[in-house]
């Protein structure tokens, strides 16, 4: 007897475009797997999958507020400033969840590291790749704090391989066997295409504010020294495309899935930060890279550090970058793709049980 597909609301948090992009192609397995999604978040992250999948029906969630200082070394604090806004948003956020599972049948939850949408009815999914969260010498209390909060969930997935060879190190993997763990494997939105080369770099910019922007007037200024074609995509979601050339860099507000796997896999190298979305990206695409990691993120530091000390990438500090330094790219072998193909109907049995 064939019964009805189930309806699954996935939420990524809205913190830079990393967390929206990977679920790009979990919402496209969820519709070729006879489920139907509904996309909730707030800000760029639901902007932007509101521009990829205008057909699926999307719900705003409450912000987190999430900001950045404009000085790396206060980030900490600044986060802790903004911790009762960010408390207050994941109680209202756990309230909206209890009535948007009547309001729209949900039968179950896919959070992408938003902590106020879960529930006990239905089950509910946790996505993350830090199951340990760097915060320098509180990293062992963020930590403790975010894996209580995984616990409740039915399952955590972690986008990457569980053994020695991994892209997350020990962000991604912790010795205790308490929380429901699966490796599902890296996400990547973009495939690898063999077509002609059409620029010598690519830069591609995230991450929430001010630090998007304070990086992309430090870059605007570094390419026009750059001898060669560039293609320059600020990251920032606007209702229109807006596209702009000067000399032999053409600069893009934002761009599109397919748009964006175009424009990497015509570019040589790429230039961008450290975050994990863009790494699990590059390691799919074969691309070499250099990475700037976002002042004072613990996470995208000491992702930017592990991959350099395994000769794959190497990084610069984000007020210390000169184009020149893009050279060293040469130097290092890249990023190898990890061989792991996700069983997608496999993964989805939990909202069977």
């Amino acid at each position: 007897m064939k019964t009805d597909p189930k309806t699954i609301l996935i939420a990524p948090l809205n913190w830079g475009l990393g967390h929206a992009t990977r679920c790009i192609p979990i919402i496209r397995a969820l519709l070729e797997n006879n489920y139907i999604p509904i996309i909730a978040s707030d800000g760029i992250a639901l902007a932007l999958l509101r521009k990829e999948f205008p057909d699926v029906q999307t719900l705003e969630l409450p912000s987190y507020h999430i900001e950045y200082a404009e000085n790396g070394a206060n980030f900490k604090w600044k986060l802790i400033q903004n911790g009762p806004k960010m408390i207050r948003a994941i109680q209202q956020e756990k309230k909206t969840i209890q009535h948007w599972i009547e309001k729209y049948a949900i039968d179950g939850i896919i959070s992408d590291n938003r902590l106020g949408v879960f529930s006990k009815k239905i089950p509910s999914v946790y996505i993350t790749h830090q199951l340990n969260v760097m915060t320098g010498n509180t990293t062992w209390i963020t930590s403790k704090i975010h894996q209580y909060v995984i616990k409740k969930y039915t399952e955590c997935w972690i986008p990457d391989l569980e053994g020695s060879i991994n892209f997350t190190g020990k962000l991604g993997h912790i010795e205790s066997l308490s929380i429901k763990i699966k490796y599902i494997g890296p996400l990547s939105r973009l495939q690898k295409k063999l077509v002609p080369k059409k620029y010598d770099l690519l830069v591609i910019l995230s991450g929430p504010e001010p630090q998007r922007g304070i990086l992309e007037n430090h870059l605007k200024k570094e390419i026009m020294r750059f001898k060669g074609n560039a293609i320059f995509i600020e990251g920032n979601i606007q209702k229109e495309q807006k596209i702009t050339t000067i000399g032999t860099v053409i600069y893009y507000n934002f761009m599109n899935s397919s748009e964006l796997e175009q424009a990497f896999n015509e570019s040589e190298t790429v230039l961008c930060r450290s975050g994990y979305t863009t790494i699990m990206d590059l390691a799919q695409l074969r691309k070499k890279a250099f990475f700037i990691p976002t002042p004072g993120q613990y996470e995208q530091e000491y992702l930017a550090i592990k991959l350099k000390k395994e000769g794959l990438v190497p990084y610069a500090i984000q007020d210390d970058f000169r184009i020149e330094d893009i050279k060293e790219i040469q130097e290092y072998k890249g990023l190898p793709r990890l061989d792991s193909k996700i069983e997608w109907a496999n993964l989805f049995q939990v909202f069977e049980k």
